[in-house]
């Protein structure tokens, strides 16, 4: 071989191995990053070849379907049953806008994608079929959730329904909410839905699901956890021991004076009647005298402090370090404190199952194709915040704050109710509308406890002064608690 000759045929080598360096880089290094590169278009078209499975409820009825579709690469589009109740549990899986929640979570086994599903897979490719998607299969109550949003109305809040005995989540609403059919194709129609429920465009913000990742001051509906952590603490054993405390109380190191709302008097007022009347100064005065470091303790062993995978990740709720003044304050759910619905729901469920915390959740199994289960939720108890005999003791005075204080309006005929009110301020100066809170269980005639329920409206078209937990948010409560209830018998 000449010069010439071999010179080209070293050239062209060398084009072959840096060709064979770039082929294998791509398929084994870089193969993952570009298989989820949002813009790869073929993974999306892959995602919609065929129908996805379903997210089901707890009574088998499918809150998700897919339908063909014309005119576009994208073979089968996602359609929802009631979208807009159900988006907080399903979130959305868009062609466009990719998925979250519930969606997002279990997309491989929607698809059929889960290397759990390969003898499936296997199976439709050697029949010829098309590839199938599992079922998701949710803790979720149909009547629960129906009753709760209904109730919720054109009110702006949450509401989270919670078994105290198994930690299964029972209903979980979030309003204003969203239809998630109207952004999951790929159309110009679509883009424009997607672009009316951004926050930038809609500040009632329906994308934001208020439940699981929204923190509020918890107001006096806390107050349980103030109260748990005076009788845990030893300061007091009996709750309808008296307080010794001032009325109205000094918030410490200041000239501030503390009142209460209401006509009640809460001088040297006990636990139970502090509870049934919701006094400020009384639990101001406890938080003090516990601390801020063990309230800070007492707050996070009911779960603040950290996130919670239902399994969609919650906000954390946080009990603040701070100074004295500001701990008392803490104390009543103001202040730094703050809290998700689903916190306030699993402090009311802890309460209510004699002080054992469930580990929330809301995903019962996942079914393959043929129906086997791939994977079912054992409940997990979570801790033991408090003991059996200061839960019960708690349960009395929130049975009282229903029974005679002033939650009387989620009395349920026949039924053993618990409950605590709470209205919380916020803005700067207070100068906001307050924050209406519900927490609430209800017992059966046998003694069990089928449901926990936290509510919030952040707004509602009420005149301020009649913004209160017990008028705004404890129907919303009652209307889920009497659900559940009626599903049990």
């Amino acid at each position: 071989m000449n010069k010439p000759l071999r010179r080209i045929a070293i050239f062209c080598g060398l084009l072959m191995v840096a060709l064979m360096v770039r082929a294998n880089w791509i398929q084994f290094v870089q193969a993952d990053e570009l298989q989820s590169d949002p813009k790869n278009r073929r993974v999306a078209i892959e995602r919609y070849g065929q129908p996805r499975g379903n997210i089901i409820l707890s009574n088998g009825e499918a809150i998700t379907g897919s339908t063909e579709v014309e005119g576009t690469d994208f073979r089968y589009k996602r359609t929802y049953k009631n979208g807009e109740m159900w988006a907080p549990v399903t979130g959305y899986a868009s062609q466009a806008y990719g998925a979250t929640q519930l969606e997002a979570i279990y997309d491989g086994i929607l698809t059929g994608d889960d290397d759990r599903l390969f003898f499936n897979r296997t199976i439709d490719m050697i029949t010829g079929k098309d590839q199938k998607g599992g079922n998701v299969v949710t803790t979720l109550d149909q009547s629960v959730q129906q009753a709760g949003f209904e109730a919720m109305g054109d009110k702006r809040g949450a509401a989270v329904a919670i078994n105290p005995e198994t930690g299964a989540i029972l209903g979980l609403i979030s309003t204003p909410s969203y239809d998630p059919s109207v952004f999951a194709g790929n159309s110009a129609k679509d883009a424009e839905a997607w672009k009316k429920l951004q926050k930038e465009n809609d500040p009632s913000d329906p994308m934001l699901n208020r439940a699981l990742r929204q923190t509020y001051p918890p107001g006096s509906t806390f107050k349980i956890v103030t109260a748990a952590a005076a009788i845990e603490s030893g300061l007091y054993e009996d709750i309808d021991e008296k307080t010794d405390s001032p009325d109205p109380y000094l918030l410490p190191g200041t000239r501030t004076n503390l009142p209460n709302d209401g006509n009640h008097s809460c001088e040297n007022a006990s636990l139970r009647v502090a509870m049934q009347w919701s006094c400020n100064t009384v639990f101001a005065k406890i938080a003090h005298e516990v601390g801020n470091e063990e309230m800070i303790e007492y707050a996070e062993k009911f779960g603040f402090g950290q996130e919670h995978f239902v399994p969609v990740r919650t906000a954390v709720s946080v009990y603040p370090e701070d100074n004295q003044p500001q701990n008392a304050q803490a104390g009543i759910g103001q202040a730094s404190n703050r809290a998700t619905p689903i916190q306030m729901a699993m402090v009311t469920a802890a309460v209510a199952n004699d002080g054992k915390m469930m580990e929330p959740y809301m995903v019962d199994r996942l079914v393959a194709p043929n129906l086997s289960t791939v994977e079912e939720h054992k409940p997990k108890e979570m801790g033991q915040p408090i003991s059996g005999e200061t839960a019960q003791k708690l349960q009395q005075a929130m049975e009282t704050v229903v029974e005679k204080g002033t939650g009387t309006i989620a009395q349920i005929d026949g039924v053993t109710v618990g409950g605590k009110t709470g209205t919380a301020q916020h803005g700067e100066n207070n100068e906001e509308n307050p924050y209406a809170w519900f927490v609430s269980y209800a017992k059966t005639a046998d003694g069990s406890t089928p449901i926990a329920v936290a509510v919030i409206i952040e707004s509602a078209d009420v005149l301020r002064d009649d913004i209160a937990g017990s008028k705004l948010a404890a129907p919303v409560a009652k209307a889920m608690m009497k659900a559940a209830l009626e599903g049990k018998g």
